[in-house]
């Protein structure tokens, strides 16, 4: 690294590591980019908030018991995960400690397997497990390229000045474009007082449907034989996303416990939370059921 030459670096490897290379950087900043474009994927109040994405993964997940844990934690990992991804991508592209970077994307693919798309079957139907398999490809592929197969290449020389400013520069740059996506970002939509949250078919009685509020929070209609009632899914504690437990007819958060009983104006039953879940005004029109 200390004689880095960024022709050097992509000349000096086979043409299959030079083809992961090019793919794998320009789609690891690609997905920095989308989510730091994505309005929703650091808003709390959004069905696309990635604490929302981390909560429906628990049901099928192996690490369940590590997502749960990240929910109360989930804005700051989203911006770990788009900066680790704009860095992963620039450096690959770039050349710097490509070793490093190419056990990065691995560790992240494995991650989004056991989470993301681990109930998806056939397997082979998600990417995840691809791109998983791709990384430690380029990783054996890069190792290859040094002479001797040399173990220090993995771990950038922190001593030398040239290294670590070369790290630094990436650094500052995957912080750079995650602020810069947020000037491209576009307003979510959300729906008018009025529009249909579901209609009387999808909706039976009995049923609950997910939906998105007039002010763009997540929130959940019901239907009983006396009619239709909706709450917000925004916990009044530290706001987490709560979910509709079929079995206890109760709205639980995952994240520390706290429980709330739809029957009864939304009433705190358990856990942390200081007030009752905010209700949300709908109404039967014709055949749907709309917000008011």
């Amino acid at each position: 690294m200390a004689n880095y030459s960024f022709a050097r670096s992509w000349q000096s490897q086979s043409i299959s590591t030079r083809i992961m290379r090019l793919w794998l950087g320009i789609t690891w900043i690609y997905g920095g980019w989308n989510k730091a474009t994505d309005a929703g994927f650091l808003n709390p109040a959004s069905p696309h908030y990635i604490g929302a994405q981390l909560q429906g993964y628990l049901a099928t997940s192996p690490i369940h018991i590590i997502l749960q844990k990240m929910i109360e934690h989930a804005t700051q990992l989203g911006w770990l995960v788009m900066i680790s991804e704009f860095a992963i991508g620039i450096a690959v592209l770039a050349g710097l400690a490509l070793e490093l970077a190419a056990l990065g994307g691995f560790g992240m693919s494995v991650v989004l397997w056991l989470s993301a798309t681990w109930a998806v079957k056939p397997y082979f139907l998600g990417s995840d497990t691809v791109y998983a398999v791709m990384w430690l490809a380029l990783f054996f592929g890069v190792r290859q390229s040094y002479r001797g197969g040399r173990m220090a290449a993995i771990i950038p020389n922190l001593k030398d000045r040239r290294e670590v400013m070369r790290l630094g520069a990436v650094a500052v740059a995957a912080i750079a474009a995650s602020l810069a996506g947020s000037k491209f970002r576009a307003k979510n939509p959300t729906p008018e007082a009025g529009a249909a949250v579901a209609t009387l078919a999808e909706l039976p009685i009995g049923g609950t449907k997910n939906f998105q509020a007039a002010d763009g929070s997540p929130a959940v209609v019901f239907r009983t034989a006396a009619g239709v009632f909706a709450y917000s899914r925004v916990c009044t504690h530290q706001g987490c996303i709560v979910n509709y437990d079929a079995g206890a007819h109760l709205l639980a958060c995952p994240c520390h416990g706290a429980q709330f009983d739809p029957t009864k104006d939304g009433k705190v039953v358990a856990g942390p939370a200081p007030t009752p879940i905010a209700k949300i005004k709908v109404a039967i029109k014709g055949d749907k059921v709309v917000q008011i």
